[in-house]
Order: C-alpha cells, then structure tokens, then sequence
C-alpha cells in the first residue's frame, strides 16, 4: 500500500499538466515565477488575495501550503482539486494564501525531512529554506502581510502534511500555526524522535485522518502517537492541537477539500 500510495503521490507530477480542462482557478488567485536557488532552479508559486485586498489596507495572516497543483484548479490537479479558493471567498476569509508548486519528480525528495529506506528522499531542509529565506520575504514585501509567528500557517496532506509538521519544529519562530492532514508519518521515525527532543513549541496545529485511510498505514494511530509526544512537550490543557477523524474518510482531496474550512477557521 505504501508503494502504491507513493506512486499515487509521484504521479501528481505529470498527470496535472496534461489536463486540458478549462480552469477553475477564481479570479482571486494568480500566478508568478520565482528563483528558487535551494530547490535548482526558479519555482511557480500560486497566490490566492481575497476579494477586497486592493481596497484595502489592512495587514492579513499568511498561510503556505504545498502541492499548489491541486488546491484552487481541477484542471492542473492530479484527482480533484482543494477549492481553497472557493472556501475562502465563501467565509470572506481575510488571508493570503500562498501554494507552492511540487517539484514533479522532485515532490518526494522536497517533502520529506528525512530519507526512507526503500523510498530515499529526505532534503526537506532545502525546501523548507526555500520557503523561509526566499519565497516568505518576497512575499512580505510586496504584499500587505502580518510576518510574525502567529500569522504564519504552514499547511499540507500527506508528505505535505508530514512536511508541515516538521516545519513547526525546526522554526517555531517563524510558523506558528499547521494544518497536517494524513500525515505521512510512516515515512520516518526520525520525527518523532525529533519532536521527543524538541524544545517547548507553542504551535497551533490541527490533525486530520479518515478512518478508511489505509489497511496498512494507521494515520489515525500514528496521529495519536504525536498528540501524546506533544502533550509531553507542553501541557495538554492549552488546548494547541486538534485532531479530526472523519468516519469513512479516505486518503484522497475530497476528504481534504471537506475538512478544509474546519480546520482554518479553528487556526484562525
């Protein structure tokens, strides 16, 4: 199943580019280019502004999500797309929400923190740097953006979701907000032996796994896992970690695109 699940998330790659049908990307969403030297070469990032940004001058939270492919335009998505734009402009959600296009062949190795045995990847640090020293301050400066920690969300599913999580980690300076949908957990034990010796972290982060995820891989156990390494690493009254079970979910963008509104409006 994890083979299978892997040739699944690989194939994201190539498969949305050789659709044909017509976008569905909403008028709030735009596209550009930027270098990106971490990652070997220039990368297409994705920006969703809300409806009345230019009539506005107000300063608006910023969430970074991967897999950019897939979230606002079925016709670049590999099997439906999140609708995070749609989402958004239904709640009147003031937020600026920046998707990162994978990097096709490339999507593994970036979004993964450490190498898997059968699998190999493992070079997230580049990803993640890309993310913190290129792309956020490039964003910070030509848009109307809050910077601080409690107004950066870093948000994903799968290895997306895995990479997210680890972000919190490794700047818990810089993110402090995650949305970690069926986590990849499996995929190395090292992170959780990174969140055993982490610092104190005072992220807020929102777990989300369907029950009917996998027969192999436990989503909802390895989730549970991690809740209890975080209740040890800060006090469970806080209230900082949330975690959704949807009864019959699968490991697919229905069930990402039909939890995604929870899971913002408990971030924010």
């Amino acid at each position: 199943m994890k083979k299978l699940l892997l040739s699944i998330l690989t194939s994201v790659l190539f498969c949305g580019s050789a659709l044909h049908a017509q976008s569905t990307a909403s008028k709030n969403v735009s596209t550009f280019m930027i270098d990106a030297p971490q990652l070997g070469g220039a990368r297409k990032i994705w920006l969703y502004l809300p409806e009345n940004y230019k009539a506005s001058k107000k300063k608006l939270p910023v969430i970074y999500m991967h897999d950019a492919q897939n979230l606002f335009d079925k016709s670049t998505s590999f099997s439906g797309e999140w609708q995070v734009d749609e989402t958004l402009d239904s709640l009147k959600a003031q937020v600026i929400v920046v998707g990162i296009a994978h990097g096709n062949e490339k999507r593994i190795e970036e979004l993964t923190p450490y190498p898997n045995p059968k699998y190999g990847g493992g070079k997230a640090d580049n990803y993640l740097d890309f993310i913190v020293t290129t792309l956020k301050p490039h964003i910070d400066k030509n848009y109307r953006t809050k910077p601080d920690v409690k107004n950066t969300a870093i948000f994903g599913s799968s290895l997306g979701g895995l990479v997210s999580f680890y972000a919190v980690l490794k700047y818990p300076t810089v993110f402090g907000k995650a949305g970690v949908f069926s986590p990849s957990f499996w995929y190395t034990d090292d992170i959780y032996k990174l969140m055993e010796q982490a610092p104190k972290n005072k992220a807020k982060i929102y777990f989300l796994a369907g029950d009917s995820e996998s027969k192999e891989d436990d989503v909802v156990g390895d989730i549970k896992k991690m809740e209890h390494l975080l209740d040890a690493n800060r006090c469970a009254c806080l209230k900082l970690n949330k975690t959704v079970v949807v009864k019959g979910g699968q490991h697919n963008e229905k069930l990402w695109r039909e939890s995604f509104a929870k899971a913002y409006l408990w971030l924010f």
